[in-house]
């Protein structure tokens, strides 16, 4: 009986031993595991906010690195444009993007392209910048579907090259520019330069489901039934602080081929609202002398009629209206 006793004392010790140190020792465990657990996770997590999913690791295959070198430049006007629209880019530096136009005004023009799939005509344009200095090319394919990428080349290199401008215009090679307008209506040399201001004809509007639409957004690559305000690509200012913003921002923006709706989206991003200005029109309006000097742009020009209005409204500037 004595031999009985001392073994259920000793179990009973062991026992409440173990009830104690235990749970203490799992507990601990547990919590180190978890712990290694969520520094792992955050770690990971870390990464891949860091990592771009739009890292645009495109190369400049044409370049104007010292545009803006000798003097800032007040505005930088980008011009997306395709490689046959020779015409249109002449009447553009022959009219309203000639840079000399304004004293004492300092204006710098590029034209945007991507690499074509014919040779020929990434020769021509090549031959077209050694003479003019105004083309700038990244090396993705030139098409509808990249725009994009265009619109974000451009806003690249004002970040890179020209970060000290006042203010960039974006805009389409088909567009006619009152720049008496856009230079001393709404831009005013002789004020203090705004700052995130982004400003042209403002849409409120949804994505487009019908596939046969130029504008057809797919529901996978866009499930809202909302766009962001956004300004049309016709032609839109902004302060150039914007170009840098827009640009970091579009690295962890899932990429849309819609360009003016995936600038609107960055906007939307970094807080910054567009405001509607009704001097910027996309679409095409009848020529008269009075109607024109009211606007900033107008949309679906033809090289022959940029040359007819930018004479007309230039030897005419003395008529009233």
């Amino acid at each position: 009986s004595c031999l009985y006793i001392l073994t259920v004392v000793c179990w009973a010790s062991a026992l409440w031993y173990l009830s104690i140190t235990r749970p203490t020792s799992s507990y601990t465990g547990h919590r180190q595991i978890s712990s290694i657990s969520i520094a792992r996770k955050n770690v990971s997590f870390g990464n891949i906010r860091t990592r771009p999913i739009n890292p645009h690791s495109f190369d400049f295959l044409i370049n104007e690195p010292n545009k803006c070198e000798k003097s800032i430049p007040f505005l930088v006007i980008l011009i997306s444009t395709t490689h046959k629209e020779f015409d249109a880019r002449q009447a553009i530096r022959e009219t309203w993007g000639d840079e000399n136009n304004f004293k004492g005004i300092k204006i710098a023009t590029l034209f945007l392209l991507g690499k074509n799939a014919d040779p020929v005509l990434n020769q021509m344009v090549e031959q077209e910048s050694q003479i003019f200095h105004d083309i700038i090319v990244e090396d993705f394919i030139d098409s509808y579907h990249n725009l994009t990428l265009k619109t974000l080349m451009g806003m690249r290199w004002v970040a890179t090259f020209c970060s000290k401008a006042k203010y960039v215009m974006k805009t389409d090679s088909d567009i006619f520019v009152n720049m008496d307008n856009l230079i001393y209506k709404l831009l005013k040399p002789n004020t203090k330069p705004r700052r995130r201001y982004f400003t042209g004809y403002v849409i409120n509007g949804g994505p487009i489901r019908d596939v046969r639409s130029k504008w057809y957004m797919p529901r996978d690559l866009y499930p809202d039934s909302n766009y962001p305000p956004f300004c049309s690509g016709t032609g839109y200012i902004f302060s150039a602080d914007v170009a840098e913003l827009i640009y970091k921002t579009s690295l962890h923006t899932r990429l849309l081929h819609l360009e003016d709706v995936y600038v609107g989206l960055c906007l939307r991003k970094l807080g910054i609202h567009p405001f509607q200005n009704s001097g910027f029109n996309h679409w095409k309006m009848a020529y008269s002398l009075c109607r024109y000097r009211r606007v900033i742009t107008v949309h679906q020009i033809t090289p022959e009629e940029m040359h007819r209005i930018w004479n007309d409204m230039s030897s005419k500037k003395h008529l009233r209206c």
